[in-house]
């Protein structure tokens, strides 16, 4: 039997639940920072491959060769190093259209006259570049800015409409989070989107409104509301003599892919100001950051895309020669599609070849394959013991919902001892705080196929999250290199 529920408590759950729907819809129409980056860097790679081409063909009288290759790529990559290193990659500076004709150009300049002092310091001949290298920074320099300025207005227009705000929850209530919405208000409501308030003590001690912001619900409700709507950015906004509580946040909240800021308005802690993080004019304490900041995710977005497209391309008549065996062994389609945990916990359809029998296949994983498992086919057993059966994972790379290097995306009904591996291993979602691979560190270590006893799914995520926190373009690297070697020598995949 139900508790009867007093009709304005039934109005303020419908008021809650009207606004989490509202909220539902906005995130789609939110600009991914590190998309605005990544398209950013792709477009001056490609702005200055081409105007080195352009210029060459147009000024210089010399053949074009291996080193006119060399030095048009070298300065295409230079110049983009050069301008991450001065931070000129962020979205504030990626604004300023001032700051860009400065940065742009400083960056071209470096690239190409380093390229031409390094090659008179090795007794190169650079008479045959100097006769173009002028016209290729002008035209480099000249096209770079052009896209600056439409990337400016867009930003600008962008801020205004409040599509570049970062999606907000704060936790706390009564009077010190009144004035710190306040002060946001007035001098970050841009930055922003304050989606709403999480307390835990009742209405008489901290109300259900502050100023226009609802509160949403209770502690234990923050992990799924903060996964379910995207939520970029986690305030605090208790007093530090609050640790028991704020404690009790942080151990929920370490798992999931948002920023944790502490509010530092009115704090008697007063530290050096580069001590703090801020916005607007309001200090905050940093706690928690992203595991990957907005340039990573955007290099790796940029790495995974090109080396996928590649890689489907290299390897096409492999997988069409595969295709037909999976075709030829058994009656069924060539491919198996499987829900798993991608990003966030979100749910994404896996691309494999067919290795079981149509009538035996295991969408939801329920069961794991075995050595010698009836339900795997000839073709099929190769396949999942090479891990072959993986390679159309390229598409999910090429769509964006995979890494190529990543924690390894696990099926949601995937057990270890009888048990789902969340409740096997604390902390087991902090993997999903990055985009699942294709291949993972726990892989190449030996940290693969069947996961039959708790020791091997505990190690598969301990190693999962060292990757996590050690992430590098050199190590994802290493991992592709390491990854070949690591199917030969290790023999637990099924």
């Amino acid at each position: 039997m139900t508790a009867a529920v007093a009709p304005s408590e039934q109005a303020a759950q419908r008021d809650k639940a009207a606004m989490r729907s509202t909220f539902a819809e906005r995130p789609n129409r939110l600009v991914s920072q590190p998309t605005v980056i990544a398209l950013t860097l792709a477009a001056d790679v490609a702005t200055n491959l081409a105007a080195g081409w352009i210029t060459f063909f147009l000024w210089s009288n010399g053949a074009f060769g291996p080193a006119t290759l060399l030095a048009i790529v070298s300065v295409a990559a230079i110049a983009p190093i050069v301008l991450k290193s001065r931070w000129a990659y962020t979205i504030p500076a990626l604004s300023s259209i001032a700051q860009q004709i400065v940065e742009v150009a400083l960056a071209l300049f470096v690239a190409i006259s380093g390229f031409l002092i390094v090659n008179i310091v090795a007794g190169v001949d650079v008479a045959p570049m100097r006769a173009w290298a002028l016209h290729w920074f002008l035209l480099a320099l000249a096209a770079s800015l052009f896209q600056r300025l439409v990337l400016s207005r867009l930003l600008g227009n962008w801020s205004k409409a409040g599509r570049m705000a970062r999606r907000t929850v704060i936790v706390g209530g009564g009077k010190p989070t009144f004035e710190l919405i306040e002060r946001l208000d007035r001098s970050g409501s841009t930055a922003i989107q304050i989606l709403g308030i999480f307390d835990d003590r009742d209405k008489y001690r901290s109300p259900e409104q502050v100023g226009r912001y609802a509160k949403l619900g209770r502690f234990e409700d923050l992990e799924a509301f903060c996964r379910d709507q995207r939520v970029d950015l986690l305030i605090i906004a208790l007093p530090t003599v609050a640790e028991e509580r704020i404690l009790h946040i942080l151990k929920m909240l370490w798992v999931l892919p948002i920023d944790v800021r502490i509010a530092a308005l009115g704090s008697k802690l007063k530290l050096r100001s580069r001590a703090y993080n801020y916005i607007g004019d309001v200090p905050f304490l940093p706690v928690f950051d992203k595991p990957m900041s907005d340039w990573s995710v955007a290099v790796k977005s940029i790495e995974d895309r090109t080396l996928a497209a590649l890689g489907l391309l290299v390897l096409s008549p492999l997988l069409a020669l595969i295709a037909l065996a999976v075709k030829l062994d058994s009656p069924g389609p060539v491919f198996f599609r499987q829900n798993r945990y991608g990003f966030n916990n979100d749910p994404i359809g896996v691309f494999k070849f067919r290795s079981m029998y149509v009538d035996q296949c295991d969408a939801a994983a329920a069961k794991l394959v075995t050595k010698g498992d009836p339900r795997v086919t000839r073709v099929g057993a190769f396949l999942r013991r090479t891990s072959l059966d993986e390679l159309p994972q390229l598409i999910n790379v090429l769509k964006g919902e995979l890494s190529l290097v990543g924690p390894r995306p696990h099926a949601m009904q995937a057990k270890a001892d009888g048990r789902i591996y969340d409740e096997v291993v604390e902390g087991y979602f902090a993997r999903h705080k990055v985009k699942p691979g294709i291949t993972g560190w726990a892989q190449v270590n030996g940290w693969r196929g069947e996961t039959d006893t708790l020791e091997k799914i505990e190690q598969r995520v301990a190693h999962d999250i060292y990757y996590i926190e050690n992430w590098s373009t050199w190590l994802d690297l290493k991992i592709l290199v390491m990854t070949p070697l690591s199917l030969l020598t290790t023999k637990n995949a099924y």
